[in-house]
């Protein structure tokens, strides 16, 4: 919806639009979540430590972010002390990177296992040498600890995470996460004080470069101080610059490509030495014609309303009106909460004008408290489904289970057998992602994370496409004329519109390949296929090694985690790929020392040959424009152009790739309607109930 459209039908003036547009991003402001920050125990009488300052670089790049973060402590106090950071994991992260400088030492970082980093870390810190140490806390939270923080000096941290980023119906999608997202447990919560101020400058620029033309760039929240610069059609640069910032809200980053891009394949290989074996990273953009469903749609919603959802419930009920809004006549739907168990808020019932209303009035009034039973909402979904309807079961949830079974292989168990299109919706920093990954693998399912400043109802519309179309069943991608190895997601299950594929592996020899996508679809069986060329030298993507190495990690821990394979494998095969890549994992940390340490500990110097190679790949990157790496321009694999959001083509190229703005603008166009003084109450009352008919989700 244009901003004079949206003026006209609300009858205010743009300078209302823009005043509602501010009120809108607040909306997705959670009160009480914590925040990224230094941590100082509880009652310690040492002055904690003082961010100066907070800097990140991010460079979005033919599929993958690298997000560089350097930030200034000072040791306001009067002694030597130890400086702790928290920061929250970003999804499928890989932490390549950690130097801390002060006065005339730099120390580097290397991984080795955890226990060995933990010992070296504790013997330098005894000795009153100066050292760090880089930690992972499951999929909660990073902690760096620097012993020896001067009095009234700076201390300088600098930390690199890669991580690859997809493309969902032509909407792309970065997050630099702050919001610790309220899960926490209480102990955690009851020893930390956490300070969270930057007290100088603060600041973050991202260098967009995709193979194709961006339509739109936006960042929810930050409109008033990002300053945007289009380069190039391909090539946007974004800088937000503040002082005395506060870490507690999340960065988001929206993109549009454009329509009628085609579906296609993109594979980023890695070969440096022409004897051994190469990496690479396809990525499949299917355009396939999945046609709309003629009859009508079931809609489960599953809604978690334990203690962790406190300051997340407003925004939880944001989606599920926006959902509601988009339902057609012959739809039904049905509501369950779960907190320490699960009830039927609202039974099966037509999405008739009146049922919907009412619905939404239940859902506002829900109030958090107790534990997180998940398990026992997700089975009560699961009854009382009719089989001649498609149905789809849309969780909402921080998925911090800690009630009831909470075993992975039992949820495994219980998802494996059923029929059922699953949409699970991760709502702020901290959330358990892997069980919520356990859970769509288990069930062909599709999920996505949801920042507390995010746009959970752009997420669940991009569902809603999900929900009404038709989708692949029995999905497999497979490589083959050359030898493969370590391939991940080759068995896909079901694939829904506008998704994005994309797996990592490895490559034997240069060579002519084969990859094939097959599925059924309407009962028939379908085969999308095309060649191309793995090269026998292709140095310009280095970082692929480590974001396969992680994906095989990250498949590692689903195999745990539903009880394929015993943890003490796991670790054991987590933790050697963690050093063979210099990854930091559940069973892996880096220690950061200076050179003379590494070498009285016997510590060899991976991680600096790693990091000086992806460092002169990316150097060489910024100097050039953005190659396309489509690899079927000369044999298309799909027939149709990749759907959007909003029904074209497009979604494709080089970026990541997640749902879209529509929140934004359903907010906007709200709050506009609440400001419109002769018709204020029925406008709300239209926009809540359907706000699909007059918002559109790029304005």
């Amino acid at each position: 919806m244009s901003l004079d459209r949206v003026c006209r039908r609300a009858r205010v003036g743009p300078t209302a639009v823009l005043s509602a547009l501010t009120l809108a991003a607040s909306l997705l402001v959670a009160a009480d979540a914590e925040a990224a920050g230094t941590l100082t125990p509880v009652g310690s009488p040492d002055a904690p430590i003082a961010i100066r300052e907070h800097h990140v670089s991010v460079v979005i790049n033919n599929g993958f972010a690298r997000t560089e973060v350097e930030q200034v402590f000072i040791n306001p106090g009067a002694a030597p002390i130890e400086a702790i950071y928290a920061f929250p994991v970003p999804k499928s992260a890989s932490l390549s990177e950690v130097s801390i400088q002060s006065g005339e030492y730099t120390l580097e970082g290397e991984v080795i296992a955890k226990t060995d980093a933990e010992r070296v870390y504790q013997e330098e810190k005894a000795a009153g040498n100066e050292a760090g140490l880089a930690t992972k806390n499951s999929y909660q939270t990073f902690e760096f600890r620097v012993s020896r923080v001067m009095p009234q000096t700076e201390t300088r941290m600098r930390f690199v995470y890669y991580q690859p980023l997809e493309i969902d119906t032509g909407i792309g999608r970065y997050v630099y996460p702050l919001e610790d997202g309220g899960t926490d447990d209480v102990a955690a919560a009851s020893f930390w004080t956490r300070n969270e101020k930057v007290d100088g400058a603060f600041s973050i620029t991202v260098d967009l470069r995709t193979s194709v033309p961006i339509e739109d760039l936006r960042a929810p929240g930050y409109e008033a101080a990002a300053v945007i610069t289009k380069v190039a059609e391909d090539h946007h640069n974004v800088r937000v610059e503040a002082t005395d910032a506060t870490l507690n809200r999340d960065f988001v980053l929206y993109y549009r490509l454009p329509a009628n891009l085609p579906g296609r394949v993109d594979v980023l290989p890695y070969r440096a030495d022409p004897k051994g074996p190469g990496t690479f990273m396809a990525v499949v953009t299917p355009g396939i014609d999945l046609q709309p469903l003629s009859h009508g749609a079931d809609w489960c919603f599953v809604l978690d309303v334990s203690g962790s959802m406190q300051g997340k419930i407003a925004t939880l009920a944001n989606g599920v009106a926006g959902a509601l809004g988009q339902l057609r006549a012959e739809d039904r739907f049905r509501v369950i909460t779960f907190n320490d168990g699960a009830r039927e808020l609202l039974p099966w019932q037509p999405a008739t004008q009146e049922n919907v209303a009412s619905a939404l009035q239940r859902v506002r009034t829900l109030t958090p408290g107790g534990g997180t039973n998940l398990y026992d909402g997700i089975k009560t979904s699961l009854t009382k489904l009719d089989d001649d309807r498609a149905t789809s079961v849309i969780l909402v949830t921080d998925g911090v289970t800690n009630t009831g079974i909470v075993d992975g292989k039992a949820f495994r168990e219980l998802l494996e057998k059923q029929d059922i299109r699953f949409f699970g919706f991760l709502m702020g920093n901290g959330a358990n992602w892997p069980l919520m990954r356990t859970i769509c693998d288990a069930s062909g399912g599709f999920y996505a994370g949801v920042s507390n400043q995010d746009d959970i109802v752009g997420q669940i519309l991009l569902a809603k496409s999900k929900v009404t179309h038709e989708c692949l069943h029995d999905a497999t991608l497979k490589i083959s004329g050359v030898p493969t190895r370590d391939c991940t997601d080759e068995l896909l299950g079901k694939v829904y519109r506008g998704q994005q594929l994309v797996v990592f592996g490895t490559y034997e020899k240069p060579g002519r390949a084969t990859i094939t996508l097959s599925a059924r679809l309407t009962g028939e069986d379908k085969t999308y296929t095309t060649t191309f060329d793995f090269p026998e030298v292709d140095t310009e993507y280095p970082e692929i090694e480590r974001l396969a190495a992680l994906h095989r990690i990250e498949a590692i821990e689903v195999k745990e985690q539903s009880g394929q394979i015993p943890s003490s494998e796991a670790g054991s095969m987590i933790a050697q790929l963690g050093v063979d890549y210099q990854l930091v994992t559940d069973h892996t940390s880096m220690v950061v020392l200076s050179e003379e340490a590494f070498t009285r500990h016997g510590i060899g110097r991976a991680n600096r040959d790693r990091v000086a190679i992806e460092r002169q790949a990316k150097a060489q990157r910024e100097s050039r424009p953005v190659v396309s790496r489509r690899v079927d321009a000369a044999q298309p694999m799909f027939d149709h152009a990749a759907p959007t959001l909003s029904g074209g083509g497009g979604g494709s190229g080089g970026g990541a790739l997640d749902p879209g703005m529509a929140t934004l603008a359903l907010l906007v166009a709200a709050c506009v309607y609440f400001l419109s003084r002769n018709a204020r109450r029925n406008d709300e009352r239209r926009e809540a109930t359907n706000p699909s008919k007059d918002a559109e989700p790029w304005g």
